[in-house]
């Protein structure tokens, strides 16, 4: 079956085409090496690199580095990777420099930054709250949502002081940490509301696609209209634990599963899944609230959602809604960074959001996407949910809600419930974009 419409409403935001994804300018902290005291007699001027290569680069780095490797983020506006040394680790930094990336000393090493986050995880598990290290200021990102009150406060706060000065800072966020279920084409299941996140080819040959693991909860078969037939069935699932992601392979094998991303009337070719990196430029597309951009802010994050705590998962501050758990968050490039799981805020206020990574997802799963063997099953998305689309139009109402588990209600988190905020839709969110820089316009 081919899932080919587009609504007037969201080709209507089709206006510049696909290069004005990069509009949106990322200011970041210039690192400064200056100070480093080693050797410059090897050292080169930092690479100019894509944010790709410098997440490949990172990861290199990390496994050359050893104890040395405090963390990594990529500078937008230079188009260099800059890496965090432990301070005295002379001749590490030189290794950073000779590879192309930029040195900034640190006084925390990545062992430390990890150790407190497991102290973290066994005297802090408190739910509403979330914490991931943030390699720009060397410390751990500790965030509570509303909910965190009164005793709880006290103990999180007092987690966190006792972590040491310079190794984490408390946020407090408006908001309330749930899941966003409902989102970049809409799919639905009784009665809940999600979005397909990208097309991929199962282990079997078979065309499928991921979405949020929160979202199966809804039910085993899937359509791409409110009340329609189903098209796709839930192979497998995970919610909560070491990830948020499903994989659902569609019931017709002939199904056209193209390896793109719908954003309104034009797609974005997805060419292949990469790893995330801190400081990147990243969009999001979702059923309610369409197209939104922003950047990594953290990697390897913990959420303890309602429902349960969610390991491994990437922190944004791209904004999100009840109705967008699922949808597809990547690069101008064609990159497949993650999987729309949850935050608080919405697209007014702005927020906090993590998502799946889907290259764990898709090792999880077993299944390929883009060029890298994903045949017919390519990206979530592009023109492929017609009916999902025209959900994210308007048809939020009170049909979108908020998710997998449906009882939306307003439980906030949802994985069976997938609180993702209650119904999800009031609609509101349709054709909020981020309010941040992203070029296309955000007439929905």
């Amino acid at each position: 079956m081919s899932h080919k419409r587009i609504p007037k409403r969201k080709a209507a935001m089709a206006v510049g085409g696909v290069v004005a994804l990069g509009a949106a300018a990322i200011l970041l902290p210039n690192a400064n090496a200056s100070q480093d005291g080693a050797s410059d007699g090897v050292a080169a001027a930092p690479k100019t690199l894509k944010a790709g290569d410098a997440s490949d680069l990172a990861t290199r780095l990390a496994g050359t580095l050893g104890d040395a490797y405090a963390g990594a983020w990529y500078d937008g506006e230079d188009k260099q990777l800059v890496v965090n040394v432990v301070r005295g680790e002379n001749t590490m930094a030189l290794k950073v420099r000779s590879a192309g990336a930029e040195v900034r000393w640190v006084d925390n090493s990545m062992t430390e930054l990890e150790a407190g986050a497991g102290t973290l995880k066994s005297e802090a598990t408190i739910p509403g709250t979330s914490w991931a290290v943030d390699p720009r200021t060397n410390k751990i990102l500790v965030t509570a949502d509303s909910t965190v009150t009164g005793d709880k406060w006290d103990q999180l706060e007092s987690t966190v002081e006792n972590l040491g000065s310079g190794m984490a800072t408390l946020k407090k966020s408006a908001g309330t940490f749930r899941t966003f279920a409902s989102g970049g084409d809409a799919i639905f299941a009784g009665g809940a509301r999600c979005s397909l996140g990208f097309n991929v080819t199962a282990g079997d040959g078979s065309p499928a696609f991921l979405t949020a693991g929160h979202c199966a909860a809804a039910g085993d078969q899937w359509s791409d209209q409110q009340g329609g037939e189903p098209i796709a069935t839930v192979g497998q699932a995970l919610f909560p634990g070491a990830g948020d992601f499903a994989l659902l392979t569609y019931d017709d094998p002939a199904t056209e599963a193209p390896s793109e991303v719908n954003v309104g009337g034009q797609t974005v070719p997805i060419v292949q899944a990469a790893e995330a990196t801190v400081g990147q430029q990243v969009f999001r597309m979702g059923s309610t609230t369409g197209l939104a951009d922003g950047q990594v802010l953290g990697l390897n994050a913990t959420v303890n959602y309602p429902e349960g705590t969610v390991t491994g998962l990437i922190q944004t501050d791209v904004c999100a809604e009840p109705g967008d758990s699922g949808g597809s968050l990547f690069t101008q490039d064609g990159l497949a960074i993650g999987l729309t799981s949850g935050g608080s805020g919405d697209c007014t206020v702005g927020g906090e959001t993590f998502f799946q990574p889907v290259t764990t997802a898709l090792e999880a799963v077993g299944a390929t996407l883009g060029d890298g063997g994903a045949g017919a099953g390519g990206q979530a998305g592009g023109q492929e949910q017609g009916a999902g689309q025209d959900a994210g139009d308007g048809e939020a109402g009170a049909d979108d809600q908020a998710g997998a588990g449906d009882q939306a209600d307003s439980q906030d988190a949802g994985t069976g419930q997938d609180g993702a905020g209650g119904q999800d839709g009031t609609g509101t969110g349709s054709g909020r974009h981020s309010g941040q820089d992203s070029g296309l316009s955000r007439t929905h």
